[in-house]
Protein backbone atom coordinates (compact mmCIF):
# COMPACT_ATOMS: atom_id res chain seq x y z
CA UNK A 1 0.00 0.00 0.00
CA UNK A 2 1.13 3.55 -0.68
CA UNK A 3 1.87 5.88 2.22
CA UNK A 4 -1.34 7.92 1.96
CA UNK A 5 -3.81 5.26 0.83
CA UNK A 6 -7.27 5.98 2.26
CA UNK A 7 -6.19 9.45 3.37
CA UNK A 8 -8.09 12.58 2.36
CA UNK A 9 -5.99 15.60 1.42
CA UNK A 10 -7.19 19.14 0.67
CA UNK A 11 -4.83 21.52 -1.14
CA UNK A 12 -5.77 25.13 -1.81
CA UNK A 13 -4.03 26.76 -4.74
CA UNK A 14 -3.43 23.36 -6.28
CA UNK A 15 -3.51 24.24 -9.96
CA UNK A 16 0.12 25.21 -10.58
CA UNK A 17 3.61 25.31 -9.15
CA UNK A 18 4.14 23.88 -5.68
CA UNK A 19 0.45 23.16 -5.15
CA UNK A 20 0.15 21.13 -8.34
CA UNK A 21 3.39 19.22 -7.68
CA UNK A 22 2.16 18.39 -4.19
CA UNK A 23 -1.24 17.26 -5.44
CA UNK A 24 0.46 14.92 -7.91
CA UNK A 25 2.67 13.50 -5.17
CA UNK A 26 -0.23 12.82 -2.81
CA UNK A 27 -2.34 11.28 -5.58
CA UNK A 28 0.56 9.02 -6.55
CA UNK A 29 0.75 7.91 -2.91
CA UNK A 30 -2.89 6.83 -2.96
CA UNK A 31 -4.60 9.79 -1.29
CA UNK A 32 -7.98 11.18 -2.31
CA UNK A 33 -6.96 14.72 -3.23
CA UNK A 34 -9.10 17.85 -3.47
CA UNK A 35 -7.59 20.93 -5.09
CA UNK A 36 -8.88 24.47 -5.50
CA UNK A 37 -8.26 27.16 -8.06
CA UNK A 38 -10.00 30.36 -9.08
CA UNK A 39 -10.15 29.73 -12.84
CA UNK A 40 -12.17 26.76 -14.06
CA UNK A 41 -10.13 26.19 -17.22
CA UNK A 42 -6.85 26.06 -15.31
CA UNK A 43 -8.45 23.88 -12.63
CA UNK A 44 -9.63 21.40 -15.27
CA UNK A 45 -6.14 21.28 -16.79
CA UNK A 46 -4.63 20.55 -13.37
CA UNK A 47 -7.10 17.75 -12.69
CA UNK A 48 -6.22 16.22 -16.04
CA UNK A 49 -2.49 16.54 -15.33
CA UNK A 50 -2.84 14.80 -11.96
CA UNK A 51 -4.80 12.08 -13.64
CA UNK A 52 -6.29 10.07 -10.78
CA UNK A 53 -7.58 10.32 -7.22
CA UNK A 54 -8.33 14.03 -7.61
CA UNK A 55 -11.34 16.34 -7.46
CA UNK A 56 -11.18 19.99 -8.48
CA UNK A 57 -13.34 22.58 -6.72
CA UNK A 58 -13.34 26.08 -8.17
CA UNK A 59 -13.10 28.79 -5.57
CA UNK A 60 -11.27 31.72 -4.04
CA UNK A 61 -10.01 31.10 -0.50
CA UNK A 62 -10.71 34.71 0.46
CA UNK A 63 -14.39 34.06 -0.26
CA UNK A 64 -15.98 32.30 2.70
CA UNK A 65 -18.87 30.92 0.65
CA UNK A 66 -16.36 29.26 -1.68
CA UNK A 67 -14.68 27.64 1.32
CA UNK A 68 -18.03 26.34 2.55
CA UNK A 69 -18.63 24.83 -0.88
CA UNK A 70 -15.18 23.21 -0.84
CA UNK A 71 -15.80 21.42 2.45
CA UNK A 72 -19.35 20.51 1.47
CA UNK A 73 -17.90 18.84 -1.62
CA UNK A 74 -15.41 16.87 0.45
CA UNK A 75 -18.11 15.70 2.86
CA UNK A 76 -20.22 14.34 0.03
CA UNK A 77 -17.72 11.47 -0.23
CA UNK A 78 -15.67 11.55 2.97
CA UNK A 79 -16.36 12.01 6.65
CA UNK A 80 -12.98 13.48 7.59
CA UNK A 81 -9.91 15.28 6.24
CA UNK A 82 -6.50 13.90 7.16
CA UNK A 83 -4.23 16.56 5.64
CA UNK A 84 -4.90 20.22 4.91
CA UNK A 85 -2.32 22.12 2.86
CA UNK A 86 -3.29 25.82 2.98
CA UNK A 87 -1.16 26.82 0.03
CA UNK A 88 -3.12 29.44 -1.92
CA UNK A 89 -1.40 32.80 -1.96
CA UNK A 90 0.34 35.38 -4.05
CA UNK A 91 1.65 38.88 -4.26
CA UNK A 92 3.14 41.58 -6.44
CA UNK A 93 5.90 44.12 -6.01
CA UNK A 94 5.09 47.58 -4.66
CA UNK A 95 7.69 49.86 -3.00
CA UNK A 96 6.87 51.85 0.09
CA UNK A 97 5.40 55.09 -1.17
CA UNK A 98 3.49 53.37 -3.97
CA UNK A 99 1.46 50.87 -1.94
CA UNK A 100 -2.26 51.25 -2.53
CA UNK A 101 -5.15 50.17 -0.37
CA UNK A 102 -6.19 47.78 -3.13
CA UNK A 103 -2.72 46.20 -3.14
CA UNK A 104 -2.83 45.75 0.62
CA UNK A 105 -6.30 44.20 0.69
CA UNK A 106 -5.64 41.93 -2.27
CA UNK A 107 -2.50 40.52 -0.64
CA UNK A 108 -3.82 40.18 2.89
CA UNK A 109 -7.22 38.83 1.82
CA UNK A 110 -5.55 35.96 -0.01
CA UNK A 111 -2.51 35.29 2.15
CA UNK A 112 -3.88 35.96 5.64
CA UNK A 113 -7.67 35.97 5.60
CA UNK A 114 -7.69 33.08 3.14
CA UNK A 115 -5.36 30.94 5.26
CA UNK A 116 -7.22 31.76 8.48
CA UNK A 117 -10.63 30.76 7.20
CA UNK A 118 -9.35 27.83 5.15
CA UNK A 119 -8.19 26.30 8.43
CA UNK A 120 -11.01 27.48 10.67
CA UNK A 121 -13.76 26.23 8.39
CA UNK A 122 -11.99 22.88 8.07
CA UNK A 123 -11.95 22.23 11.82
CA UNK A 124 -15.28 20.36 12.02
CA UNK A 125 -14.12 18.05 9.23
CA UNK A 126 -10.51 17.56 10.27
CA UNK A 127 -9.92 14.36 12.13
CA UNK A 128 -8.11 14.41 15.46
CA UNK A 129 -4.34 14.03 14.90
CA UNK A 130 -4.65 15.55 11.43
CA UNK A 131 -1.80 17.51 9.86
CA UNK A 132 -2.11 21.12 8.73
CA UNK A 133 0.62 22.66 6.59
CA UNK A 134 0.66 26.40 5.86
CA UNK A 135 2.66 27.95 3.03
CA UNK A 136 4.71 30.92 4.15
CA UNK A 137 7.86 32.19 2.45
CA UNK A 138 11.48 33.00 3.11
CA UNK A 139 10.41 36.64 2.71
CA UNK A 140 8.58 36.33 6.04
CA UNK A 141 11.91 36.35 7.87
CA UNK A 142 14.11 38.39 5.54
CA UNK A 143 13.76 41.89 4.17
CA UNK A 144 12.94 42.17 0.48
CA UNK A 145 12.87 45.47 -1.37
CA UNK A 146 9.50 46.45 -2.85
CA UNK A 147 7.85 43.38 -1.32
CA UNK A 148 6.94 44.50 2.20
CA UNK A 149 3.20 43.81 2.05
CA UNK A 150 3.67 40.27 0.79
CA UNK A 151 6.47 39.67 3.29
CA UNK A 152 4.35 40.91 6.19
CA UNK A 153 1.48 38.65 5.14
CA UNK A 154 3.76 35.63 5.16
CA UNK A 155 5.15 36.56 8.57
CA UNK A 156 1.55 36.51 9.82
CA UNK A 157 1.09 33.00 8.42
CA UNK A 158 4.15 31.81 10.30
CA UNK A 159 2.74 33.19 13.57
CA UNK A 160 -0.62 31.51 12.98
CA UNK A 161 1.10 28.15 13.45
CA UNK A 162 2.70 29.18 16.75
CA UNK A 163 -0.71 30.07 18.18
CA UNK A 164 -2.79 27.36 16.57
CA UNK A 165 -0.72 24.48 17.95
CA UNK A 166 -1.88 25.70 21.36
CA UNK A 167 -5.50 26.10 20.27
CA UNK A 168 -5.52 22.59 18.78
CA UNK A 169 -3.36 20.67 21.24
CA UNK A 170 -6.33 18.86 22.82
CA UNK A 171 -7.18 17.39 19.43
CA UNK A 172 -3.60 16.42 18.62
CA UNK A 173 -3.71 18.35 15.36
CA UNK A 174 -0.25 19.43 14.21
CA UNK A 175 0.32 22.73 12.40
CA UNK A 176 3.58 23.31 10.57
CA UNK A 177 4.81 25.97 8.17
CA UNK A 178 6.55 25.43 4.87
CA UNK A 179 8.69 28.33 3.64
CA UNK A 180 9.97 27.83 0.10
CA UNK A 181 12.79 29.89 -1.29
CA UNK A 182 13.13 30.74 -4.95
CA UNK A 183 11.36 27.95 -6.84
CA UNK A 184 11.10 27.40 -10.57
CA UNK A 185 7.39 28.01 -11.15
CA UNK A 186 5.25 29.90 -13.62
CA UNK A 187 4.20 32.22 -10.81
CA UNK A 188 7.80 33.22 -10.11
CA UNK A 189 8.40 33.84 -13.82
CA UNK A 190 5.33 36.09 -13.95
CA UNK A 191 6.42 37.97 -10.82
CA UNK A 192 9.83 38.64 -12.37
CA UNK A 193 8.39 39.93 -15.64
CA UNK A 194 8.49 36.75 -17.73
CA UNK A 195 10.76 35.60 -20.54
CA UNK A 196 14.39 36.67 -20.64
CA UNK A 197 13.86 39.20 -17.87
CA UNK A 198 12.69 36.52 -15.46
CA UNK A 199 15.58 34.25 -16.41
CA UNK A 200 18.07 37.04 -15.72
CA UNK A 201 16.56 37.78 -12.31
CA UNK A 202 16.63 34.11 -11.35
CA UNK A 203 20.23 33.83 -12.52
CA UNK A 204 21.18 36.73 -10.25
CA UNK A 205 19.51 35.04 -7.28
CA UNK A 206 21.53 31.85 -7.71
CA UNK A 207 24.72 33.53 -6.51
CA UNK A 208 23.08 33.96 -3.09
CA UNK A 209 21.88 30.36 -2.78
CA UNK A 210 24.40 28.00 -1.14
CA UNK A 211 22.99 25.06 -3.11
CA UNK A 212 23.92 26.91 -6.30
CA UNK A 213 20.54 26.64 -8.03
CA UNK A 214 16.86 27.44 -7.64
CA UNK A 215 14.45 24.85 -6.30
CA UNK A 216 12.05 22.54 -8.07
CA UNK A 217 8.35 22.33 -7.09
CA UNK A 218 8.77 18.58 -6.60
CA UNK A 219 11.40 19.19 -3.91
CA UNK A 220 9.01 21.37 -1.95
CA UNK A 221 6.23 18.81 -2.47
CA UNK A 222 8.44 16.16 -0.86
CA UNK A 223 8.77 18.37 2.22
CA UNK A 224 4.97 18.74 2.40
CA UNK A 225 4.52 14.96 2.30
CA UNK A 226 7.03 14.60 5.12
CA UNK A 227 5.15 17.10 7.28
CA UNK A 228 1.88 15.34 6.48
CA UNK A 229 3.17 11.88 7.30
CA UNK A 230 3.56 9.85 10.48
CA UNK A 231 7.31 10.22 10.04
CA UNK A 232 6.96 13.79 11.33
CA UNK A 233 4.57 12.91 14.17
CA UNK A 234 6.65 14.81 16.75
CA UNK A 235 7.21 17.83 14.50
CA UNK A 236 4.79 20.59 15.48
CA UNK A 237 4.85 24.36 15.00
CA UNK A 238 8.07 24.43 13.02
CA UNK A 239 8.98 26.50 10.00
CA UNK A 240 10.64 24.23 7.47
CA UNK A 241 12.70 26.16 4.94
CA UNK A 242 13.08 24.64 1.49
CA UNK A 243 15.41 27.29 0.15
CA UNK A 244 18.75 25.75 -0.70
CA UNK A 245 20.18 27.51 2.36
CA UNK A 246 19.46 31.01 1.11
CA UNK A 247 17.94 32.29 4.35
CA UNK A 248 20.27 30.34 6.58
CA UNK A 249 23.48 32.27 5.92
Amino acid sequence: MSKFTNKVVVITGGTSGIGLATAKAFANEGAAVYITGRRQEVLDEAVEAIGCNVTGVRGDTSNLADLDRLYDTVQQKHSQIDVLFANAGGGTFAPLGAITEEHYHSTFDTNVKGVLFTVQKALPVLRDDASIILTSSTTGTAGTANFSVYSASKAAVRNFARSWILDLKDRGIRVNVLSPGLTDTAGVDELFGGGDQAEEVKKNFVSNIPSGRIGKPEETAAAVLFLASEESSYVNGVELFVDGGMNQV
